[in-house]
């Protein structure tokens, strides 16, 4: 497994089979550009396919607070420590940040406390009609 800080080579047909589960998911493009736009991210590449696997982003004022609102792992490549590398290898890269805030799911509490984080209380707003990224307005 590769791990990269830059997009340098990354192309919208190596970014396929992410969002699982999401009723509406982003196009690879929408992907891509999602993955340009972050302040940072880290990907996971497979060697021997050259295909990004997992995926982290942050967004940050790169002065106190980041947010980070990606983790991703394709199903196949779960459970390999992967995720685990994404979370350790961007925390490295916001280490000079005060404040590095994520939101989850009551199941993953645990996960995330094993990086040293600590469950505090959170607000979010859906739009469903955007999750695409793609305005069906």
């Amino acid at each position: 497994m590769m791990y990269k800080n830059s997009l340098d080579g990354i192309s919208s047909d190596m970014l396929n089979g992410f969002f699982v589960d999401w009723p509406n998911p982003p196009s690879p493009e929408t992907h891509l550009k999602l993955l340009t736009n972050s302040s940072k991210v880290v990907i996971a590449l497979d060697d021997h396919t050259n295909h990004v696997v997992g995926f982290i982003t942050a967004i940050s004022d790169g002065v106190l607070s980041a947010y980070i609102p990606f983790l991703e792992v394709l199903p196949a490549y779960k459970n390999k420590g992967i995720g685990k590398e994404l979370v350790r290898q961007m925390l490295k890269e916001l280490d000079n940040i005060y404040m590095v805030d994520l939101c989850c799911d009551d199941d993953l509490v645990p996960y995330y406390e094993k990086f040293g984080m600590i469950k505090v209380n959170g607000m979010v707003v859906r739009n469903y009609e955007m999750q695409s990224g793609i305005s069906n307005k």
